[in-house]
C-alpha cells in the first residue's frame, strides 16, 4: 500500500449537499489574522472579505490597523472600491464622507452637521508581522500572545502559502490532532502519539512525526501551540530541519474557509547558505501535502459522531476544547462527541469534563452574532 495516494479526480465529483451542513456557527469566537502587516501599507485602503462581510483596512492617523464594514452608512458605496485615505481617515469616493479609524463619521460636505453614524468593524491587535481582528460578542477577554519565530535573524523569511476549501474552520483544525491521516497524507508509518492538554482558550498537541525525505528518514518532534479557534502555531524540531509553521484559518462565508500558512525554516546554523534549498525542498514536500488535504475537504462531509478507532483520541479531545467558542445554548453542542457509537450519554450534561477543564467565562458568552458591530 502506498503511503500516499493521489486524489487529483476529486474536483470533478458533484457536491453532496450535506457537505455545506453544519450544527455549529461558522463563525467561532475568537482572534483571526486577516492581513499580514506589510500587505497593509500607510496611505492604503485594503478590501477584505471574512466572517460573510465585506470589510477594509486602512492604517489611521497613528500608524495602527483598523478593519471595519466596507459600506457607507451614507448611500451604500463600498469604500475598498476606490476609497481612498486621508489624514488617517477613509473616504468615501461617491460623495466624500470620511470615517475615523474607530469607524465614526468625522466629516460629510455639504452637511450642517456631521451625522452620527459608523462604520461596523472589529477589535484589532498588531504583532508578529500579523493583523489580527477579534470575532465575538463584547471586547476580548484573552489575546494572542507574540511569535517570537517571526523577528528572529535565525529563520529565513516565511513561504507565504494560502488556499480555501468549502469546509468549517473547526475541521481545519481537527487535522493536526488526526492521528490516521499522517500514515496516508504525510508518509508516516505509523499515526503518532500524541499528548494534550488544555488551558482555557489555549491547548497543545505534542508528537513525533517520522517519515523518509529524499532518501533521509527525518525524525521530528511536533508541539502544535492552539490561540483560540484561528490560530495555531507548529514547531518542528529535528537534525536536519526544524520549522515553524503559523496555521491561519478563517471563516470566508458560511461554507467557505481560508488556510494560510507561514512557514519559518530556521537556517542551518554552521551552513546559512544552504537557507534557499531547504525552504526549496520544503516546498516540494509539503505544500502539495497540503493540496492534497484541501481536495478532500472539499468534498467530506461534517460526521457529529464519527466512527473512532481506540487510539483516535485527538478529535474527541479537540472538539471538546473547541466547544467553548460557541453560543453556549446551541441545540446540539460540538462537544456532544461519544469515543465509540454505543457511548452516547442519556442527556448531553453527562458527559464527563475533559481534563483541560474548560474555563468558566465560555458559558457566559451570549447567542448574539457572531461579529462585533
Amino acid at each position: 500500500m502506498p503511503l500516499c495516494r493521489s486524489h487529483d479526480k476529486l474536483a470533478a465529483l458533484p457536491r453532496d449537499p450535506r457537505a455545506d451542513e453544519y450544527p455549529m456557527p461558522s463563525v467561532p469566537y475568537g482572534w483571526y489574522a486577516v492581513l499580514r502587516s506589510r500587505e497593509l501599507r500607510p496611505g492604503k485602503v485594503v478590501s477584505l472579505h471574512y466572517f460573510g462581510r465585506a470589510l477594509i483596512a486602512f492604517r489611521g492617523a497613528d500608524g495602527r490597523p483598523a478593519v471595519r464594514d466596507a459600506h457607507c452608512p451614507h448611500y451604500g458605496a463600498h469604500l475598498g472600491a476606490g476609497g481612498k485615505v486621508v489624514d488617517g481617515t477613509v473616504e468615501c469616493p461617491f460623495h466624500g464622507w470620511r470615517f475615523g479609524a474607530d469607524g465614526r463619521c468625522v466629516e460629510a460636505p455639504f452637511a450642517a452637521r456631521t451625522p452620527k453614524v459608523s462604520l461596523g468593524g472589529f477589535p484589532v491587535r498588531e504583532h508578529s508581522g500579523l493583523v489580527f481582528v477579534y470575532a465575538g460578542p463584547g471586547e476580548p477577554s484573552w489575546e494572542v500572545p507574540e511569535i517570537p519565530e517571526t523577528g528572529s535573524k535565525d529563520f529565513a523569511a516565511p513561504i507565504d502559502d494560502t488556499c480555501r476549501a468549502r469546509i468549517h474552520i473547526q475541521e481545519m483544525r481537527e487535522n493536526i490532532v488526526d492521528e490516521s491521516h499522517f500514515h496516508f497524507i504525510h508518509g508516516q508509518s505509523e499515526p503518532p502519539v500524541q499528548e494534550w492538554r488544555a488551558d482555557g482558550p489555549f491547548a497543545e498537541a505534542r508528537g513525533r512525526i517520522s517519515r523518509r525525505v529524499l532518501g533521509w528518514v527525518i525524525d521530528n518532534t511536533f508541539d502544535a501551540f492552539m490561540y483560540g479557534p484561528g490560530v495555531m502555531v507548529v514547531r518542528t524540531h529535528g537534525p536536519v530541519l526544524s520549522v515553524t509553521a503559523v496555521a491561519l484559518s478563517t471563516p470566508v462565508d458560511d461554507r467557505t474557509s481560508e488556510l494560510r500558512m507561514l512557514y519559518y525554516i530556521r537556517k542551518p546554523a554552521r551552513l546559512p547558505f544552504l537557507t534557499p534549498l531547504a525552504k526549496l525542498v520544503f516546498r516540494m514536500e509539503a505544500l502539495d501535502e497540503v493540496r492534497e488535504e484541501v481536495e478532500i475537504w472539499d468534498h467530506k462531509i461534517h460526521q457529529a459522531r464519527p466512527v473512532l478507532l481506540p487510539h483516535e483520541k485527538g478529535i474527541k479531545a479537540l472538539r471538546r476544547w473547541y466547544a467553548q467558542f460557541y453560543p453556549s445554548d446551541l441545540p446540539v453542542h460540538p462537544s456532544d462527541l461519544p469515543a465509540h457509537p454505543g457511548d452516547l450519554p442519556a442527556h448531553p450534561g453527562d458527559l464527563p469534563a475533559h481534563p483541560g477543564d474548560l474555563p468558566a467565562h465560555p458559558g457566559d458568552l451570549s447567542a448574539a452574532t457572531a461579529t462585533r458591530d
